[in-house]
Order: structure tokens, then C-alpha cells, then sequence
């Protein structure tokens, strides 16, 4: 049942506190409150000291919605009960939508549910009660209803956009895991293959099964390493891939000539053979898709140029393109990935427009993997 599943709808998460642009507001709230008595002499002090009363709701409104309209809407029915003459009637109480907004966006499901049924009660008080004529009551239950429709559509937005982040994530997730098996796989064959040349030359020379088991323990005590560093950034299981995997040493291979599309650079400076299998994947990928997305997205560019730098610590990728000065738009989900990518191996990344011009994307990794 539809009014039953509102009704056990949790709060959404996590729900921003209260802070110092609240506080900010309520203050210039105040400022117009007595701005507007300075220009409206004839309204009743009484009036004037509820509407600057209320903007105490305001900080609360996120983190306590629906005490905060029971608050406002509440104790407006009320006064206009018993007491017409102090009903609040200045300009300024505009600010009260912010409640209703507030309630639908970040309220549980009962708290949306009785807060609603408060706020009509409210209205339909003043209206029995003539506080207020009924064009203006129906007029207002309109502007509370759109705004409290604009919550609404607000809270699942962005439900909705969690659940694309999360499967940004997944894909990210099960992109590692293929690497784990790539790179246990590349092992695990490696050792089969010394085990078994150590088996067949040991009968003619023993000294030739040593010098294997010492390959195999060093193999193996690779494989090991790498094998924790890439579980250390799994949380669920996912299936994995057989197709071979791009390492650190096949970036050259991004760079294009200037007659083949959008020209790209690619400089090296370091050793890439130092950047294990699965940071040198993930490195390759992170780089490929900021090249794909020069190519797509950079406008009046001519060149796209990839620099990877490698020292005893940590890699560093930068991939920049030369285009016209580029707007932030906002992250897209392939940078989503990356960022999601980039976290999961402990490093940093950073995307943006470029103070020279176009777009750039920086990613630093530590060799090391993430720490634990």
C-alpha cells in the first residue's frame, strides 16, 4: 500500500547539520524583519516579534523537521485562534516555506505524514476562523503544496543518484577484481611453469631445482603481495574476466599522431616496470579514459598530452588537453569512477579545468597500495 510505505520510509543520509551559513540566514532574516517595520509603521508589534521569533526553526529545519513545523505552523494556528490581531501578516514570514521543503526533502516517512496533516489543519484553521480570507487560504495551500512537491522531488533526485553512484562503484569493484584475477593468474602460471622445468632438469643437474624453488618463492611471495594489496580494496565478490589486462608499460601505446584524430603526447620519466600489474592497470585505464574524453569533449583542442612520472614512493599521471578554457559542468560518472577508483588504491585524484587553458585530470597512486 502506497500510503503505508511512505509512512515506514526512513530518513534519508546522511542529513547535513546545522552551521554557520544557518545562522548567517537567520540573521539577514532579522535585518529585513526590522527593515520591514521601519517601512510598515502600522504593523502591530506583536506581529513583528512572532515573525522574528520563528526564524529560530530555521537552523533546526534539517535535522529536526517535523518539531520545527508543529513549531511554526503550530503555534500559528493557535494564535490565530486566539488572538487575530497578533497573526503574523508581514512580508518577511516567506521564509517559512523553508519548513515544508525541509520536511518532505529530509523528514522520515511519519514525520512527512503528521507534519503534512499539521500544516493543513493549520490552514484550515485560519480559514474557519477568517484569519485569513479563503482566496488567500487556498492561494497559500498552493505555494505550500509546490513547495513541498519540490522537496519531495528533491529527496528521491537524489536517491535515485546514490543508487547510479553505487553502481559506478560496483563496476569499479569488479573491475579490480578481474585484475586480482589476472595478476594471480599471471603468477600462479609462472610458478607452474618453473615447477614443472625444475622437475624435468633435476635428475641431470639438482642445483637447477634449487635455483626453481628459489624462482617460485620469489613468484609466489609476489603473487602474495600483490593478491593482499588488491582484497584490501574488494568488499564483494564479483566475477572475473579472462581477457589479458593492460599494464603500466602499454601507456605509449595511447599516443597518436597528429593525422590520426586529436594528437596525443605521451611522456614517461621513471621506470614503469617498477608499478605492479594492478596499479599499472588501473594507471592505463585512468589514463585511456581522459584521453577518450579529451577526444570527445575538448573543445578547439589539437593535442592531448599524457605525462607519468614514477619515483621509490608513489606514480603520478597527468592527461591535459590544450582546447579552449573549459567550464566545470559538474563530474560526470566516468570521472565518478575514477575518483571512486583512485580512493580505493589510496591515492588522490583531481579534475577540473586547467588555469592554461582547457581541461586537465591529475591522479597520484603510491606504489605501496592503500594503507591499511
Amino acid at each position: 500500500m502506497p500510503g503505508l510505505s511512505l509512512w515506514r520510509e526512513p530518513r534519508p543520509v546522511p542529513v547535513p547539520p546545522h552551521g554557520r551559513r544557518d545562522h548567517l540566514l537567520v540573521g539577514a532574516l532579522l535585518a529585513l524583519t526590522i527593515a520591514e517595520a521601519l517601512l510598515r509603521p502600522g504593523l502591530p508589534a506583536a506581529s513583528l516579534l512572532l515573525t522574528a521569533a520563528y526564524t529560530a526553526t530555521l537552523p533546526w529545519r534539517r535535522e529536526h523537521p517535523l518539531p520545527m513545523v508543529l513549531l511554526a505552523f503550530g503555534a500559528g494556528a493557535l494564535v490565530s485562534l486566539l488572538a487575530r490581531d497578533a497573526v503574523p501578516d508581514t512580508y518577511t514570514m516567506v521564509y517559512l516555506l523553508l519548513l515544508p521543503y525541509s520536511l518532505f526533502r529530509w523528514g522520515a516517512g511519519r514525520d512527512i505524514v503528521l507534519g503534512a496533516a499539521v500544516m493543513l489543519a493549520g490552514m484550515g484553521l485560519s480559514a474557519l476562523t477568517r484569519s485569513t480570507s479563503l482566496a488567500d487560504s487556498l492561494g497559500g495551500l498552493a505555494v505550500v503544496s509546490a513547495v513541498a512537491t519540490a522537496g519531495l522531488a528533491r529527496r528521491y533526485r537524489m536517491r535515485a543518484r546514490a543508487r547510479e553512484l553505487d553502481q559506478v562503484r560496483l563496476v569499479e569493484r569488479a573491475q579490480l577484481a578481474r585484475d586480482l584475477h589476472d595478476t594471480v593468474a599471471h603468477h600462479v602460471s609462472a610458478i607452474a611453469i618453473r615447477a614443472q622445468a625444475g622437475l624435468a632438469a633435476a635428475p641431470a643437474r639438482p642445483q637447477a631445482a634449487t635455483d626453481a624453488l628459489r624462482l617460485i618463492e620469489t613468484e609466489a611471495s609476489r603473487a602474495l603481495a600483490e593478491m593482499r594489496a588488491m582484497v584490501d580494496v574488494l568488499r564483494r565478490d564479483e566475477p572475473a574476466g579472462y581477457a589479458p589486462e593492460p599494464v603500466a608499460g602499454d601507456l605509449h601505446r595511447l599516443a597518436r599522431p597528429p593525422g590520426d584524430g586529436l594528437r596525443v603526447d605521451v611522456h614517461v620519466d621513471g621506470d614503469l616496470a617498477t608499478v605492479q600489474a594492478p596499479l599499472g592497470g588501473a594507471l592505463y585505464r585512468m589514463a585511456q579514459e581522459s584521453v577518450t574524453n579529451a577526444q570527445r569533449h575538448a573543445r578547439q583542442a589539437t593535442r592531448v598530452e599524457v605525462q607519468v612520472s614514477v619515483d621509490d614512493r608513489s606514480v603520478r599521471l597527468r592527461v591535459g588537453d590544450d582546447g579552449s578554457p573549459a567550464r566545470d559542468t559538474g563530474r560526470g560518472y566516468g570521472l565518478t569512477g575514477m575518483s571512486e577508483r583512485v580512493q580505493l588504491l589510496g591515492g588522490v585524484f583531481r579534475a577540473g579545468p586547467d588555469p592554461a587553458g582547457g581541461w586537465s585530470v591529475a591522479v597520484e597512486l603510491p606504489l605501496a597500495g592503500p594503507a591499511r
